[in-house]
């Protein structure tokens, strides 16, 4: 076991050492001050609560939240497509918020907006639970053609990313790295 361990432990070492840095962690940074600026003009009288897809929604979540200085609830929801997987498969809930967002001001908060089937469903979700209003927030919209619904865009992007696989700032290589504080991605992917 202590075996297995170390070789995953050096694969994932030798995957991140081999990547391409993207997108700097000061450009990272840059880009939540700007997202919590536009959220916090658009969403400061509303009391919203704010929604972390988890997991990758958990590293925007926490750096949105640390800027956002307006009061709000926080709840969380876990929604997936990819489970460990480089590719989504179905969709599969594994847990509904608690907060009710019946008549509430809704953002909902995740790492990448890819072709965006997970994400639509989700703010379709809210809607359907009476949400008053829905936003969505991503700290990454990668640029192609394949979005799940033609023209998808969130109310809040920090950056537009090439499209390639990518790891860092919550989004993971094979369940890892998601604690990066820049966005890479892997050669050859």
């Amino acid at each position: 076991m202590i075996e297995e361990t170390n070789n995953e432990i050096q694969r994932i070492r030798t995957v991140l050492a081999d990547a391409d840095c993207l997108v700097s962690a000061i450009q990272v940074s840059d880009a939540f001050d700007q997202m919590a600026k536009a959220i916090t003009d658009r969403l400061k009288n509303q009391l919203p609560v704010v929604y972390c897809v988890m997991n990758g929604g958990l590293f925007a979540t926490s750096e949105l939240l640390k800027r956002l200085s307006f009061p709000l609830e926080v709840d969380y929801l876990h929604a997936t497509r990819y489970r460990r997987k480089i590719q989504g498969g179905d969709l599969q809930w594994r847990v509904e918020p608690e907060i009710a967002m019946k008549g509430r001001s809704v953002l909902v908060v995740d790492d990448i907006l890819d072709e965006g089937a997970t994400l639509a469903a989700i703010l379709e979700h809210c809607r359907k639970l009476g949400a008053r209003e829905v936003f969505c927030a991503v700290l990454v919209d990668k640029k192609h053609n394949r979005k799940a619904v033609e023209g998808f865009r969130a109310d809040f992007t920090g950056l537009d990313v090439e499209d390639r696989y990518l790891f860092g700032c919550g989004m993971d290589y094979q369940g890892y790295l998601r604690n990066l504080p820049a966005i890479y991605a892997p050669k050859g992917l």
